[in-house]
C-alpha cells in the first residue's frame, strides 16, 4: 500500500529488489514479473512474503477453484496472480500510482482464457469501501502489508468490509517489531486468528483469520 521509492541499498540480500524482473515457476507457469524499485518503491518489488504465501497456495490448504478473491497491497500482483492460475476469480488491488504497473505483470502472466477471472482495481484502505461488495469475498490475501501503524486502523476496517462470517483471510508477513506484533493483537479483536504456516528459511509466518464480531467503526 505505501508507495514509497528508496535509492539504491549495496547490500548483497537486497540486490534482487533492484533487477528489472523476478523469474518463478508456480501453477505450472513459468512467470516473469516485471519490478520497479526506483520508481515505486516498495509496492514494486516481489518480497518474501509473496514468494512464501504463493508456496503456500500452491500447498492446496485452500480451496481456490471458482472462489471469489481479493488482493490488498498487491504491488507487483503475484500472489493474486498465482491465486488466478490455481482457479480463482480475483480482484487486485492496490494504490492509484501502482495500477498501470500492475496490470502490465497480469497481462504478462495470466493467460488469454484466464484475463477474465483477474480484475485490477484501486483501493487505498478505508476509503470508498462502498465500491466493493460488503462481505463480497471468500478469500482476502495479503504479503508483507502490516508494516506501517498509521495503516493499521484503515486496514482493519477494510476487512471487516470485504469479510463475512465465512471469509478467510490470509496474511503473509515478518514480525520485525513490536508494532507488527500489535496489529495481530488487533485483528483478534475481530477476527480468530491462527497461524496455518511458518517458512523458517524466510521467517515468514502466515496467519489464517476468520471474522468472529459484527462491524462496528472504528
Amino acid at each position: 500500500m505505501s508507495l514509497v521509492p528508496y535509492v539504491e541499498n549495496s547490500i548483497p540480500a537486497l540486490s534482487k529488489l533492484h533487477n528489472s524482473s523476478a523469474q518463478f515457476r508456480f501453477a505450472n507457469h513459468s512467470l516473469r514479473v516485471a519490478q520497479d524499485w526506483r520508481q515505486l518503491g516498495v509496492a514494486a518489488v516481489v518480497w518474501d512474503a509473496a514468494v512464501v504465501m504463493c508456496m503456500y497456495l500452491e500447498l492446496g490448504q485452500v480451496e481456490l477453484k471458482g472462489k471469489v478473491a481479493i488482493e490488498l497491497g498487491a504491488g507487483t500482483g503475484l500472489v493474486g496472480i498465482v491465486a488466478a492460475l490455481l482457479g480463482a476469480r480475483v480482484t487486485i488491488t492496490d494504490r492509484a500510482p501502482a495500477l498501470d504497473f500492475l496490470q502490465a505483470n497480469v497481462k504478462a502472466n495470466v493467460p488469454a482464457d484466464r484475463q477474465a477471472s483477474v480484475v485490477v482495481a484501486e483501493l487505498t484502505w478505508g476509503e470508498r469501501l462502498e465500491r466493493f461488495p460488503a462481505g463480497g469475498f471468500d478469500l482476502v490475501l495479503g504479503a508483507d502489508i502490516v508494516y506501517l501503524e498509521d495503516t493499521f486502523p484503515a486496514l482493519l476496517e477494510t476487512l471487516e468490509h470485504l469479510c463475512s462470517g465465512g471469509t478467510a483471510v490470509l496474511l503473509a508477513c515478518k514480525i520485525r517489531y513490536r508494532r507488527d506484533s500489535d496489529f495481530l493483537d488487533m485483528l483478534r479483536q475481530r477476527f480468530r486468528v491462527e497461524e496455518v504456516y511458518y517458512e523458517s528459511q524466510r521467517d515468514i509466518h502466515i496467519y489464517k483469520a476468520v471474522k468472529t464480531t459484527p462491524c462496528r467503526d472504528l
